[in-house]
């Protein structure tokens, strides 16, 4: 995809962003946009930064370890918002800015261990997942359990736990998708009164439904295809 498609997909991206926010009595500064370049050579991500893009996100650590390098002096925020598996969780704390899709215990120790290896590394902030509907394909901590997962993801001194994400199932119509990005609001919101702190992120919405997602309260939203074009075949 070209420099002037990608600025001009953006552009509509942007309006759409505005017109939403508005309708939750927001405003579209209020919301980060979070340009999915997995698949997307780095030249894709460049012309995005250069169009004002400062997020990033990628599904696979391996990917990003292969396409870094030619994006290395941007100054951009890197987010992995795909399932990790523990084992690669000291890559991805050394590479990321925040992950996103922390669904276990486990995996967040081995976060935290490896920032704490990273002499004068910031914390990393990272978002809880949680499974929304009943599909064997979806990862995400179920509901009953998320906040037993926050309160130790809380205490883990090298991390700092930014809120919570969510991938629901597909529907053609956006508006289908509703309920679940209240619901996940709605577990936010508890979920932030049981543990007596503030929790900003909320994580949800995609290409076709992120004006449903932010008018229920999104404040980051994950957009590949509306930006970038048709996915390329994965390496």
């Amino acid at each position: 995809m070209s420099r002037e498609e990608i600025r001009e997909n953006l552009a509509r991206l942007k309006e759409l962003m505005v017109s939403a926010a508005a309708k939750s009595g927001r405003r579209a500064d209020e919301i980060t946009l979070i340009g999915v370049s997995k698949t997307h050579p780095p030249e894709a991500i460049r012309e995005a930064y250069e169009a004002g893009v400062r997020h990033f996100g990628e599904n696979r650590v391996q990917e990003w370890e292969g396409k870094r390098r030619g994006v290395a002096e941007l100054s951009a925020h890197w987010h992995l918002i795909g399932h990790l598996q523990s084992n690669k969780a000291g890559r991805a704390a050394r590479l990321f800015s925040s992950v996103d899709s922390v669904d276990d215990f486990a995996l967040a120790q081995r976060l935290d261990r490896a920032r704490a290896e990273m002499a004068g590394a910031e914390k990393l902030r990272v978002l809880i997942e949680v499974r929304v509907a009943a599909e064997v394909t979806k990862s995400g901590v179920e509901k009953e359990t998320l906040p037993e997962l926050a309160e130790y993801v809380r205490e883990l001194s090298h991390l700092e736990l930014g809120g919570l994400l969510c991938i629901p199932p597909f529907f053609e119509d956006a508006e289908k998708l509703r309920p679940y990005f209240a619901g996940l609001r709605e577990e936010k919101e508890k979920l932030a009164r049981r543990l007596g702190m503030t929790l900003p992120v909320l994580s949800m919405g995609m290409s076709h439904d992120f004006a449903v997602a932010i008018e229920e309260g999104a404040t980051e939203v994950r957009v590949g295809t509306a930006l970038f074009g048709a996915r390329a075949t994965a390496a």
